[in-house]
């Protein structure tokens, strides 16, 4: 968000777990059984599911987990036949807005984040604190500069794709979307009132953080995604314009959410997935009412 105006190092990269039978191959289908990651030479098919050839050969039990009606993911999301349909609708989203910016130049009024505006000895009539809720999650998918948009966008598919197929759709789509809110919740909480901000660039740095628990999850190699990391935080506090508080508050979140997503006990998963997103969800409102009573 900026301010207005086959090898296993691939594997790394991917953050997706390898079969265990053909460590080459990566694969978001695991044994309903043993919960080993299987690729489709090694599925076996059961009444549900999908087993390993190993649990086929055991033969003992019912074979499958009283839940499992399908494929899971590593985080317990259902198995899709397009692991990055949120992802190619996520940047559709941005860049229909883009587009209608660049047509209709007055919409960045009423899209970008600010706080309050015009600023004291005026009036206030715009902002988050004069009721308008709404900006902290359009300023989410808007951008102005085409540079800002390809970068952001490259990013999303780059790092959203793999994660969208590890945690399912819907445990993607709240990791993202509340990672944007936390960037501008934070923006809203410490950037002056009446700065404006723009950008996906919260719900991203939430993605960096996430993917970063996954890949230490499933014990890659860190080094492509830490030094992917670091340049882009050198980036955004060695630039002007860009708004770090977004950056910062997006990354926070989506390490809580990623813990939360990949180390969450198998018995107790989604209560405990979607409880971490529904907290961070709830800092983010605690904070965005202490701003507006702030400036109010």
């Amino acid at each position: 968000m900026d301010q207005a105006p086959g090898s296993r190092q691939d594997d790394a990269q991917s953050g997706l777990p390898v079969c265990y039978r053909h460590p080459d191959r990566e694969t978001g289908i695991r044994c309903t059984r043993c919960e080993r990651p299987i690729c489709p030479e090694c599925m076996v098919s059961a009444s549900v599911g999908f087993q390993c050839p190993s649990c086929v050969r055991e033969g003992s039990g019912t074979g499958h987990a009283p839940s499992a009606s399908r494929p899971r993911t590593l985080a317990g999301g259902v198995v899709t036949a397009d692991p990055r349909l949120l992802t190619k609708i996520l940047i559709g989203i941005n860049v229909a807005v883009f587009l209608a910016v660049q047509v209709r130049s007055s919409l960045l009024d009423s899209l970008m984040l600010i706080g309050q505006w015009p600023p004291a000895p005026f009036n206030p009539t715009e902002g988050v604190a004069e009721g308008e809720w709404y900006r902290m999650v359009t300023s989410m998918f808007t951008h102005e500069a085409p540079w800002h948009l390809a970068f952001n966008m490259l990013s999303l598919w780059w790092l959203g794709g793999p994660l969208e197929q590890a945690l399912g759709r819907a445990r993607y789509l709240s990791l993202y979307l509340v990672s944007g809110l936390a960037g501008s919740a934070l923006s809203y909480l410490l950037a002056s009132p009446g700065t404006a901000m723009l950008g996906a660039s919260g719900a991203i740095f939430g993605l960096f953080g996430a993917t970063a628990v996954l890949m230490r999850r499933l014990r890659q190699d860190m080094r492509p995604i830490i030094a992917l990391l670091v340049i882009n935080l050198v980036i955004t506090f060695g630039w002007s314009g860009i708004s770090w508080q977004a950056h910062i508050g997006g990354l926070v979140a989506g390490v809580v959410m990623g813990i939360g997503m990949v180390h969450a006990p198998r018995e107790r998963r989604a209560l405990v997935q979607f409880g971490t997103c529904a907290l961070m969800l709830a800092v983010v409102v605690v904070v965005t009412l202490l701003r507006t009573a702030q400036l109010t």
